[in-house]
């Protein structure tokens, strides 16, 4: 059985793919899926109204705006390795999802889009993989389009990120002039032919080895030259690849290609998975939790409600992290101290889902979630009573007073915004006594107030007008009745935020900032807002 369980576990990959909007990512995400069999045919998340949505946009939202709101995990078999991809939203309004995910992940692949190079979405999301020290590929897509010098995006890969780059693989041209990528480490080129539709289709591909006189024929003489000469020049100034400093996140592997024309990304799984390590050891209460040798355990990192609609069903999703899950097993769950039984397991591709029997360290699981967890919980057996490293939250950036438009759907409302609170994608704010009557809803990113009003509104039935706020940051007191006469300073008001009691949540309330203002002359208003 050990040698089973390791067996099982060292062919599993998890890895979280990144991006700035439209660079591609949704799509190279669909590409892997095709060459590991899970679909037949790729969505194109940008194409006509007749056309099909990506696999992974599955939210009625998604296939709109053609756009990732939220994260979908997918799961699929290729070349002997078990491959759990988690396919991240690239708009920056959406980015705590997408942080909350990485935490999941064991590796990044971050695509960049080869006419713009590294962008802002990009770098903030590279921070998050190089706090977690996790390794980080690149992959530079649409090449088939006209790009910046090769050269530079290297350079601001390095500048803008700070991490040194070692090219896997090097384009020959670009836009009408892209003629295929060369492999160093074959010294071979694979040439590119484009096609006119995404689809099942791949560009087609011949192999010539560098030196081929039909390769020099097929380039021309201009471009070949050029070739001949970066070539030479990346294998003296570029850094050699060292797979320790890879998995160590000091070094990122790049490719070349186009996701939309299955060009290139073939070549880059074979070498990921390669350079990839199955899922290792992460730190907790006790220290290191070893995959193998430890039982089961696993952390909830994501929640989402009505992914089947027929049911109104809450879905959990859980990184293992060690040992094997078996149906109906017991497990012990940290937040509330007691036994329970994970029901319907389920393997995920996207909404779709089926039950599963068994699943190992690395896999990603969903199962049922009766209001029972939160983002962050741990799950045990064997008697130990961990915790996993907590995944961090974000104070909310824009507010908006949520206005009920309809007073007999008062039930859906109050479930609708309590669940869509518990995934994480808005936080909900209250007067002191006022329960659910009136609410204040903060956000990361302002795209989530329509991403709300859409589900509450298409899956609990209930309209609701957004009336924007112009608060931009919170304060606890400890009580609303507290003494502001006796707040001197506007420190004095940060401290009351950490004091034990029945907390109140004021939202920059105008009301406290003036008393506090009457009390401290020449207190500038902006002055105490800045602080």
């Amino acid at each position: 059985m050990d040698d089973k369980l390791r067996e099982e576990i060292n062919r599993r990959r998890t890895f979280a793919i990144i991006s700035h909007p439209d660079a591609g990512k949704t799509t190279l995400t669909e590409k892997f899926l095709l060459f590991g069999g899970a679909i037949n045919t790729a969505g194109s998340v940008k194409g006509k109204a007749n056309s099909k949505y990506a696999v992974s946009d599955w939210m009625d939202i998604e296939k709109e705006r053609g756009i990732s709101v939220t994260s979908s995990v997918l799961q699929f078999n290729y070349d002997g390795y078990c491959i759990n991809i988690l396919d991240t939203p690239g708009h920056q309004d959406f980015s705590e999802d997408t942080y909350r995910t990485l935490m999941a992940a064991d590796s990044a692949v971050m695509v960049i889009d080869a006419s713009k190079g590294v962008e802002a979405q990009t770098i903030k999301l590279f921070k998050v993989c190089v706090m977690r020290h996790i390794p980080i590929f690149t992959f530079i897509n649409k090449m088939d389009r006209d790009a910046r010098d090769t050269f530079e995006l290297l350079d601001d890969i390095e500048t803008v990120l700070g991490i040194k780059t070692c090219p896997v693989n090097w384009p020959i041209g670009s836009g009408k002039e892209f003629k295929g990528v060369y492999d160093r480490k074959t010294q071979v080129v694979s040439t590119f032919q484009a096609i006119s539709t995404g689809g099942a289709k791949k560009a087609a591909e011949t192999d010539y080895h560098i030196d081929d006189d039909e390769l020099k024929k097929l380039v021309g003489p201009y471009l070949y030259e050029q070739f001949k000469e970066e070539i030479e020049l990346i294998d003296g100034a570029t850094d050699e690849m060292d797979i320790e400093k890879v998995r160590a996140g000091e070094l990122s592997p790049v490719f070349f290609g186009s996701a939309l024309n299955t060009f290139g990304i073939e070549q880059f799984l074979n070498y990921f998975l390669q350079m990839t390590t199955p899922p290792l050891g992460r730190n907790s209460s006790e220290g290191i939790i070893d995959p193998v040798t430890e039982p089961f355990s696993a952390f909830v990192f994501k929640i989402q409600a009505n992914m089947n609609k027929a049911h109104r069903d809450r879905i959990a999703f859980m990184r293992i992290c060690s040992g094997k899950f078996e149906a109906g097993m017991e497990v012990y769950h940290a937040a509330s101290k007691r036994k329970i039984k994970l029901s319907q397991p389920q393997q995920l591709m996207a909404q779709d889902r089926k039950i599963v029997e068994e699943a190992y360290a690395g896999d990603v699981i969903g199962v049922f979630d009766p209001d029972l967890f939160s983002i962050g919980d741990t799950l045990t057996t064997g008697g130990k009573k961990f915790e996993y490293d907590g995944i961090p939250t974000f104070a909310p950036e824009h507010f908006c007073r949520v206005v009920q438009l309809n007073s007999m759907k008062r039930k859906q409302f109050v479930k609708g915004v309590t669940q869509i609170a518990q995934e994480g994608a808005i936080q909900i704010f209250q007067e002191y006594t006022a329960g659910l009557s009136e609410i204040i809803v903060g956000v990361v990113g302002v795209l989530q107030f329509d991403v709300l009003k859409y589900r509450l509104e298409n899956e609990y039935g209930c309209e609701i007008r957004l009336e924007p706020i112009p608060y931009n940051f919170i304060r606890w007191v400890k009580d609303p009745t507290v003494d502001v006469t006796k707040l001197k300073r506007v420190s004095d008001v940060k401290k009351v935020k950490d004091m034990k009691g029945n907390p109140l949540l004021l939202f920059a309330n105008e009301w406290v900032i003036d008393q506090v203002l009457q009390h401290n002359e020449g207190l500038e208003l902006e002055e105490f807002r800045k602080n």
